[in-house]
């Protein structure tokens, strides 16, 4: 199997100094000094776990022998989908979001799952299930927009209404170009089934401060005016440096029942 790459354990993250370990660890608060004085960040912090519900959630992500983590199929109908016998989560978004590169960074404990990242946007044309030992299952859905499948509104919202074991999608949105209007396509179809989501902000390494900190408050905004059923907080991640890919981790434990209380620090 391939080596981790660095800053993909929490251990490695708690050497670094304290502001660059937060930076990492919490992006959005690394954010929050160059707000303006008076803004409101309780959306900010709405999920921050302390450091042991970290640990135990990155325990979830490193595989063992008693603690297999595998690709198990793939599947363009919903009949050809494993049996929903586990809690789950999916990840869609645009077909150049970085969805591939996200999921190989949460799973880069586990180098022996193969996660296939193409350098030509919509890569993925099928729904790829991936099992975390006996906990939960994570879905990489194929992307929208450019190149997508041409069956993927049948597919999505086919998995969408029927997986009752979904517990939450995450939305994935480039972090350097914000919400676009194929986004907002895949929103109306979440808000329209009811389905629980939360956005992913991806690529924030390429975002300078500036850019981040505009789209981060403008869908904050577009969150609180237009959705119902997305979680408050945004979360900020970058596949190359590992931002907030520990954070994800935990909320993915958390939202599948593998965290039973999150202490919040």
């Amino acid at each position: 199997g391939r080596a981790s790459p660095p800053l993909a354990a929490l251990s490695q993250v708690l050497r670094l100094e304290r502001s660059r370990r937060t930076g990492i660890v919490f992006p959005l608060q690394k954010l929050e000094r160059y707000l303006a004085p008076g803004t409101d960040t309780a959306r900010f912090r709405l999920f921050q776990p302390g450091l042991a519900a970290l640990q135990r959630a990155e325990a979830l992500f490193r595989s063992d022998r008693g603690h297999p983590i595998d690709y198990v199929s793939s599947a363009v109908r919903m009949d050809h989908a494993p049996p929903p016998a586990l809690p789950e989560v999916c990840f869609i978004g645009r077909s150049n979001v970085g969805k591939s590169s996200l999921i190989r960074a949460l799973f880069s404990l586990a180098p022996e799952v193969e996660v296939r990242v193409s350098k030509t946007p919509g890569h993925t044309k099928k729904m790829n299930f991936f099992k975390v030992g006996k906990y939960f299952m994570l879905v990489d859905m194929p992307g929208y927009g450019y190149r997508a499948p041409q069956d993927f509104v049948e597919m999505v919202e086919a998995y969408l209404q029927e997986r009752h074991n979904l517990k939450r999608t995450f939305l994935l949105v480039d972090g350097v170009v914000g919400l676009q209007k194929t986004d907002n396509i895949a929103v109306e179809m979440l808000e329209e089934f009811g389905i629980p989501y939360v956005m992913v902000l991806t690529k924030i390494d390429r975002a300078s401060r500036g850019v981040l900190l505009k789209n981060v408050l403008e869908i904050q905004e577009f969150v609180k005016e237009n959705t119902q059923g997305c979680f408050p907080q945004l979360f900020l991640v970058s596949s190359v440096e590992f931002s907030g890919v520990h954070l994800l981790r935990c909320f993915v434990a958390h939202v599948t029942g593998n965290l039973p209380t999150v202490e919040t620090s």
